[in-house]
């Protein structure tokens, strides 16, 4: 009876684990994204110039060289990155 009761228990645990974790998981990945559409607008747009992004944002803190065939150029601002393919945006991100 007892070991049928601890059996039961420790059951009804797993079980619970079981359907926490992935709910913790998808929380902070939805947190994450959320944060990161927050301060979209504050960020270089696809498709903008490297002169539009220095006349908007001023000078980056640094400028990487041109990588690669197409040549992709990353500057870095304080609170993000900017990738240019040629002379144009392709992508900014949170630093």
């Amino acid at each position: 009876m007892v070991m049928n009761t601890v059996y039961r228990m420790l059951c009804g645990l797993a079980v619970g684990l079981m359907l926490a974790g992935p709910a913790a998981a998808d929380t902070l990945l939805i947190d994450s994204v959320q944060a990161a559409r927050a301060t979209a607008s504050e960020r270089p747009t696809r498709g903008l110039s490297m002169a539009s992004v220095e006349a908007r944002w001023g000078t980056p803190v640094s400028r990487s060289e041109a990588v690669g065939q197409p040549p992709i150029t990353r500057w870095e601002y304080p609170s993000f990155f900017v990738y240019f393919e040629h002379q144009h945006v392709i992508d900014s991100v949170r630093r």
